[in-house]
């Protein structure tokens, strides 16, 4: 399966593409996390991102499109989910041209909707390791310590596109240039459009619910 994972900043991408990944046997692709490796390796795509990044606005179509052409090239055989790809509809459109390019299409598309407010409220307690990039939450994924990472004992740190001022500039963003992006899948491609106002468990369960009747096809 070819999947692309859409919602705004902060409802739940990250931990539905690691769950949809580990059931269906599909690699995992996100562009924030692919992003922050070139940032700490120093490479030329990194170096260029880091300015976008860090003021929660979107990195150039040009970088994330080079950037994620490679990783969807190594993936393309066993399948994938995209995560935070494509955030705009040259995105999507360039993607589409690779993949029919290769013979594929992207097979479906689901679309986290969730209310503003709610993601506001999510990213302020969001915190994160510097070391493994693991992800915790002051109040609903606690670390086993408060303020440390259970994989290695780093100190968690909240990331700077987490704050309110930028993750209120990062909902703009997304509703101005993302969410363009659901309609052009709506006349392109099967969209699932999922309520992810709910917890975690209730939106893995409603997404494999369309992820198994699609493949029983």
């Amino acid at each position: 399966m070819r999947i692309v994972l859409l919602g705004a900043p902060g409802a739940g991408k990250g931990t539905q593409c690691k769950r949809i990944a580990a059931k269906y046997g599909l690699v995992h692709l996100s562009s924030g996390d692919i992003l922050r490796q070139e940032r700490a390796a120093g490479s030329n795509l990194g170096k260029k991102a880091q300015s976008y990044m860090d003021a929660g606005e979107l990195v150039p179509d040009k970088i994330i499109v080079e950037m994620m052409a490679g990783a969807i090239k190594k993936a393309a055989d066993s399948g994938f989910v995209l995560d935070g790809f494509p955030r705009t509809v040259n995105q999507a459109v360039e993607l589409d041209k690779a993949l029919t390019s290769a013979g594929q299409k992207i097979n479906a598309v689901l679309n986290l909707e969730v209310n503003d407010q709610l993601i506001v409220r999510r990213m302020a307690g969001r915190r994160s390791c510097p070391k493994c990039g693991a992800v915790y939450h002051i109040e609903n994924l606690k670390p086993k310590a408060e303020g440390i990472c259970d994989n290695d004992g780093d100190k968690l740190v909240q990331r700077p596109d987490d704050n309110a001022e930028v993750v209120a500039n990062r909902l703009k963003t997304y509703h101005q240039q993302t969410e363009p992006v659901v309609a052009y899948y709506k006349n392109n491609n099967t969209v699932y459009d999922i309520d992810a106002n709910r917890t975690a468990d209730e939106v893995t369960a409603a997404i494999f619910e369309n992820l198994n009747a699609m493949v029983s096809v």
